[in-house]
C-alpha cells in the first residue's frame, strides 16, 4: 500500500517549523523558513504553502497523498480554524485554516494554538505517551500550557484554555505580570519569574551565596547551585516547586488529568524540579487526584509539529 503523508507546521515569531510525517505517525523530514511578520505578516501562509510545494515537487508527492496540514500560532485559536489576533505575527482574526484550503489545495487543514499543540504532540509520542488525559506546562521565558482531555485539545470557549501561566497564585503581588494583571503564575515559575524571585531573595538575605558571583543570574545559574547544594538556591528551587505544585493541585480539582508533563528550557534542570513539584502537589492536592504522575518533556521543539500533524492524522 503507498504510503501518505501529512505536515506538521509551528509558526514561531523568527522561524518556521515545517516538518512531513508519515501516515504512521513517522517524522520523515524537517526545515524551517524564516517567518516574515513585515507587513502584519500577511506572507507567511504564502510563504509555508510555497515550501510545502517545492517539497512536494522535489520528492515527487503527488497532492493526493497528502492527507492533511496541521499548524500551530502563539495565540488563541477558535475552532481550530480562526486565530483570534496574534500579536507576535502581526495578525488581527484571521482564519487561517481557510486560507492554506484555498493556497494548497488540501481540505484537511487543522489549527491550534502552539502550546496546546506541543501538549498532544507530547501525548502522542513524548513525556505523556499512553495517556489520554494530559496536562503540559511549558516554563520557559513565560509559562504555557495545554491540556488534552481523551485526547483532544481543549481549548475553550475563547481560545484561552490551557493559559495555565496566568492562573492566580498571589492575590496580594504588587509587580505586574506581562499580561498586566497581578500574582500569576508565570512571574514566579518562568525563567524570568525565578531570576526575579532569586534576586529578592539575595537582597533580604546576606548569607553566602554561589549565586552571588554572577553578573547576571539566570534561571539555569539557580538550579546548577541548588543541585551543589547552594542553601539559599535550594530556598528559590523550593519555592518555584511549591508554586509549581500548588498549581497543578488546583488544575487536579478542575481538570483530574493522569500526568502533568513539564517541558520548555527550565525543565532541563531535570529531577530536582520534578521532585520538588510532585512533593508539593501531593501536600497541597485532594487525596482523589494524589496519584497524578509527573514527567518530563521528551519531543524538545519539535514538540508542536508532533501535535499540529495529530490533529490530521
Amino acid at each position: 500500500m503507498a504510503v501518505e503523508y501529512a505536515f506538521g507546521i509551528d509558526i514561531g515569531g523568527t522561524t518556521v517549523k515545517i516538518g512531513i510525517f508519515t501516515d504512521d505517525g513517522k517524522l520523515e523530514d524537517k526545515w524551517e523558513i524564516p517567518t516574515r511578520t513585515e507587513n502584519n505578516g500577511e506572507m507567511i501562509l504564502d510563504d509555508i504553502a510555497a515550501s510545502i510545494r517545492e517539497y512536494l515537487e522535489k520528492k515527487e508527492i503527488t497532492s493526493d497523498k497528502v492527507l492533511g496540514i496541521g499548524i500551530d500560532v502563539p495565540g488563541p485559536v477558535l475552532g481550530a480554524s480562526v486565530v483570534n489576533k496574534c500579536v507576535n505575527l502581526g495578525w488581527g482574526v484571521t482564519d487561517v485554516a481557510s486560507k492554506m484550503r484555498m493556497l494548497t489545495d488540501v481540505e484537511n487543514v487543522q489549527v491550534a494554538n502552539d502550546a496546546n499543540a506541543a501538549a498532544l504532540g507530547e501525548m502522542w509520542q513524548g513525556g505523556g505517551q499512553g495517556h489520554d488525559n494530559v496536562v503540559m506546562i511549558t516554563l520557559g521565558t513565560g509559562v504555557g500550557g495545554g491540556i488534552i482531555l481523551n485526547g483532544q485539545i481543549v481549548e475553550g470557549n475563547f481560545g484561552a484554555g490551557g493559559e495555565i501561566g496566568h492562573m492566580i497564585m498571589n492575590p496580594h503581588e504588587k509587580q505586574a505580570c506581562g499580561c498586566g494583571k497581578k500574582g500569576h503564575l508565570e512571574q514566579y515559575a518562568s525563567a524570568t519569574g525565578i531570576v526575579r524571585k532569586a534576586n529578592e531573595v539575595l537582597s533580604a538575605d546576606q548569607r553566602e551565596s554561589a549565586l552571588r558571583r554572577h553578573k547576571k543570574l539566570t534561571a539555569k545559574d539557580v538550579y546548577d547551585a541548588a543541585k551543589a547544594g547552594d542553601p539559599l538556591a535550594l530556598e528559590i528551587a523550593d519555592f518555584v516547586g511549591r508554586m509549581l505544585g500548588l498549581a497543578c493541585a488546583r488544575i487536579s480539582c478542575v481538570i483530574d488529568p493522569e500526568i502533568y508533563v513539564i517541558g520548555g528550557g527550565v525543565s532541563k534542570a531535570g529531577d530536582i524540579l520534578l521532585e520538588s513539584i510532585k512533593k508539593h502537589f501531593i501536600e497541597e492536592a485532594f487525596h482523589a487526584s494524589e496519584e497524578a504522575r509527573f514527567a518530563l518533556a521528551t519531543l524538545g521543539n519539535d514538540a508542536g509539529m508532533y501535535g499540529s500533524v495529530k490533529m490530521v492524522l
